[in-house]
C-alpha cells in the first residue's frame, strides 16, 4: 500500500510523524553499521542516491535502513526525519516508492518495503494506530 503513496504525500507522513510523535520517527528507517567488524561508528548516511562502493568510501545511501560502507559513512545512526531530509526532499520522484544509486543496486519499491517492515516490527501496538491515523 505504501508503494502507491506518492512521494509529496510520505513526505508530509513523515514530516507530521516528526512533529506529532518524534519517539515513533526514532524507530523507522534507522541506518545500519558498514561490514561485519566495523566499530559501529560506520551507519549509512543518508543521501539522494546510494553510493557505498569500495573505492569512493562513501557510505551514502538512499535506502531506508541502508548499511555505510565499513571505513567511512556517518558517525551516528540515522532515522526517518534524516531520510525525508536528505534522500526524499527534492527527489520524492526518485527516491520513492524505489531508491536510486549504483551501489546497492535499488530493487523495486525497496523503500517502500523498508518502511512498512519498520511500521511492522519495529512499533508496538499503539503506535501502529498513531501511524494509522496519520496515514488515514
Amino acid at each position: 500500500a505504501l508503494a502507491k503513496t506518492s512521494g509529496k504525500d510520505f513526505v508530509q507522513f513523515a514530516k507530521a510523524l516528526g512533529i506529532s510523535h518524534s519517539e515513533i520517527d526514532g524507530k523507522i528507517c534507522k541506518t545500519k553499521p558498514g561490514n561485519s567488524g566495523s566499530t559501529g561508528t560506520t551507519y549509512g548516511k543518508y543521501a539522494p542516491k546510494s553510493n557505498i562502493t569500495a573505492n569512493s568510501n562513501k557510505g551514502e545511501v538512499a535506502l531506508c535502513g541502508g548499511a555505510g560502507h565499513s571505513s567511512t559513512s556517518g558517525n551516528a545512526q540515522q532515522v526517518l526525519r534524516d531520510f525525508i531530509r536528505d534522500t526524499l526532499l527534492g527527489h520524492e520522484s526518485e527516491n520513492w516508492p524505489t531508491s536510486t544509486g549504483t551501489d546497492p543496486k535499488p530493487k523495486q519499491n525497496d523503500n517502500a518495503e523498508a518502511v512498512a517492515k519498520d511500521l511492522v516490527q519495529e512499533l508496538n501496538r499503539d503506535e501502529k494506530t498513531i501511524v494509522a491515523g496519520l496515514l488515514a
